[in-house]
């Protein structure tokens, strides 16, 4: 037996994976405890985690909705990340002193965990939720790759081990990739044992129970279609959602949609036997009866739909979104239209797309086929359990 301790951020799209991963290492005999936000974590993993409380925002906030491209990633890191990380390490480590962990698994942008655990020597795991890093995204922008680059040394100062020179996005020992390389094309090797095991979804299988599964029972000729933005876009959404229900309603009869609008940003939308909008939706299971995914390129929405071989339309926002849209389109998976331009036509038109030209979907399967190779949480679970074997904590009874 071993024991893993998860370092996540307050964002779903990064617990997620890593509770998938956790729960199949509990399965398997080992103890699990997590460091970051109780009840975030609480929420989203359920069965009354061990969780040791770190300080810090419940929240990605105060991020004006209009900020995109360079703006927006700094601001993420200078303003979210960063701050973040030192927020988080007093607690990390409180918890590994408490603990007494044999691997570490930090999420990839909740740099505290690996720079914690690297300044006090014990061993730790990257959880890349977002194959974003693993592409040469800044190769075109020097100036903003130097600008990271100083401020995470910047951290590792302050919190982690000063003579250490790997990137703490990439742990040396392992990173756990949430994807394969059918998605995200040619990639860059960081220095780690990279490994690619696919989505991690075990978590979000459970349909909810309140949902009409009814309505999704499609006369002959109509398709169906989810339309969401995810949980950290509910300030900037308002538009785009309002012109892809324009663009279903359009195709009464060829078209159904359900909506996820969790910050209520359409309104009364007008009843209407075509389009269902709810704050909170069974995502997994309803993906299972989809016939296309209208979504900001989120790297969990994405994963999960190209997992049941679902094609897309994506519509970035911000953030890694545009990366992996571009990987979307690579793929041959999708379509991809502006998010703060495109109209109910030109939503229409991709949707028309996806939904009837078969070439989508044969590369959405294609995806779905090398995801479910990867192994998803249960390769993840295993190359954890080799890190701990190969490198136990010091003074730990084994």
């Amino acid at each position: 037996m071993s024991r893993f301790l998860f370092v996540v951020p307050p964002l779903t799209g990064h617990i997620n994976p890593a509770a998938a991963v956790a729960a199949e290492l509990t399965a398997r005999g080992h103890e699990v405890a997590w460091a970051g936000r109780p009840a975030i974590v609480e929420r989203l993993v359920g069965e009354r985690p061990r969780v040791y409380e770190c300080a810090g925002p419940d929240h990605l906030a105060g991020r004006p909705p209009q900020l995109r491209g360079v703006a927006a990633l700094k601001f993420l890191w200078a303003d979210f990340l960063g701050p973040l990380a030192e927020a988080m390490a007093p607690g990390v480590e409180a918890a590994v002193a408490a603990f007494g962990p044999d691997v570490v698994v930090a999420d990839q942008q909740t740099v505290a965990g690996a720079l914690v655990a690297e300044r006090l020597g014990v061993p730790f795991a990257t959880s890349s939720t977002t194959s974003a890093e693993l592409t040469d995204s800044m190769a075109g922008l020097p100036g903003v790759h130097s600008w990271l680059t100083g401020l995470l040394g910047e951290l590792r100062r302050r919190i982690g081990d000063p003579a250490a020179t790997h990137d703490p996005r990439f742990s040396p020992a392992l990173t756990l990739a949430f994807t394969t390389p059918e998605l995200t094309g040619p990639y860059t090797t960081p220095d780690t044992d990279l490994r690619f095991v696919g989505p991690a979804l075990a978590a979000r299988r459970t349909a909810a129970g309140d949902f009409p599964w009814q309505w999704l029972d499609l006369a002959p000729g109509t398709a169906a279609v989810l339309i969401t933005l995810g949980t950290a876009n509910t300030d900037a959404g308002g538009r785009f959602l309002a012109e892809s229900v324009a663009a279903v309603r359009a195709r009464t009869g060829q078209l159904r949609a359900v909506v996820c609008d969790p910050g209520g940003l359409l309104g009364a939308v007008p009843p209407g036997p075509d389009v269902l909008v709810r704050a909170q939706l069974p995502q997994v299971a309803l993906l299972e009866r989809m016939s296309a995914v209208v979504c900001h390129a989120g790297h969990n929405t994405v994963t999960e739909a190209l997992w049941h071989g679902v094609p897309l339309v994506v519509a970035p926002i911000r953030d890694d979104q545009p990366v992996v849209a571009s990987q979307v389109v690579g793929a041959g998976a999708g379509v991809r239209v502006k998010f703060a331009r495109a109209g109910r036509e030109r939503i229409g038109a991709a949707l028309d797309a996806v939904v009837t030209e078969p070439g989508y979907r044969d590369a959405a399967r294609r995806v779905r086929d090398a995801f479910r190779a990867a192994g998803g949480e249960s390769a993840a679970a295993t190359h954890l359990e080799k890190l701990a074997a190969a490198a136990p904590v010091a003074g730990r009874p084994r």
